[in-house]
């Protein structure tokens, strides 16, 4: 059982400003693809087009799930998730007055989750033992990692093949950015997850990412085609390391 994601040529736009051209990206089956790119650079709107949030003004979307091949582009968002593919927004986007447990199970309405929720559920709150000892508390009074962990486990209550992490260290301390990209790698290989995660925090996006792209005012500025490319690239140096 393989999931894959395909993104070639995708043109898009708010009105009359163009924030996305020609962008090409693939994720293969099993792979963790950093997107990488300062804000305002068209990550958070390409992650978006993928969702069905945002229609592409031109070119494909293609999810392949264990060989059968979807054109998102056109689909409703509902039919996107319907098919396994999940978006930790940027943000985070809980229901702040439900609690840790209602925002849980919220996650879990996909029906291919629904048999999984007691599985899923006893992972999530093994994964975050903070999220278990908080299961009755108001989401909104939480602090920014713990919702960031919430967002994150609620995505995976969906049972998802394809993961979308849009943003994950936005907000967070230092200490708590190292945790959320740990647990993202952790549920990755724990859920054979095939996983693209748009973030601007160099160093430790690359420390799980297989590989990325460089994503600069809308356009894909440089392929690395494993960590060491993305490492040892003149653009990476210039804009996120300062030499």
């Amino acid at each position: 059982m393989a999931s894959s994601l395909t993104i070639e040529n995708v043109h898009a736009a708010y009105g009359s400003v163009r924030v996305i051209e020609d962008v090409s990206i693939t994720a293969n089956a099993g792979e963790t693809v950093a997107l990488l790119g300062t804000n305002g650079n068209g990550k958070s709107t390409l992650m978006k087009c993928i969702m069905g949030i945002v229609r592409p003004a031109a070119g494909r979307i293609v999810a392949d799930i264990d060989g059968v091949k979807h054109n998102l582009v056109g689909m409703k968002t509902e039919q996107i998730v319907d098919l396994g593919i999940a978006l930790v927004p940027e943000g985070r986007r809980l229901f702040p007055k439900l609690t840790v447990e209602e925002n849980l199970m919220l996650g879990a309405f996909r029906p291919k989750a629904r048999a999984q929720i007691k599985a899923n559920y006893d992972f999530c709150c093994e994964a975050f033992p903070r999220l278990a000892e908080r299961r009755h508390q108001l989401a909104g009074s939480m602090s920014g990692g713990e919702q960031q962990m919430l967002a994150l486990a609620r995505a995976l209550m969906l049972a998802p093949r394809i993961l979308l992490v849009d943003e994950p260290s936005v907000g967070l301390a230092p200490l708590l950015v190292a945790r959320t990209i740990d647990a993202i790698k952790e549920l990755k290989e724990h859920y054979h997850l095939t996983v693209l995660m748009a973030e601007q925090n160099f160093t430790q996006a690359i420390r799980i990412a297989d590989r990325g792209y460089v994503i600069v005012h809308g356009k894909i500025a440089f392929e690395g085609r494993s960590a060491d490319e993305l490492n040892n690239n003149d653009l990476i140096r210039k804009f996120y390391l300062g030499m």
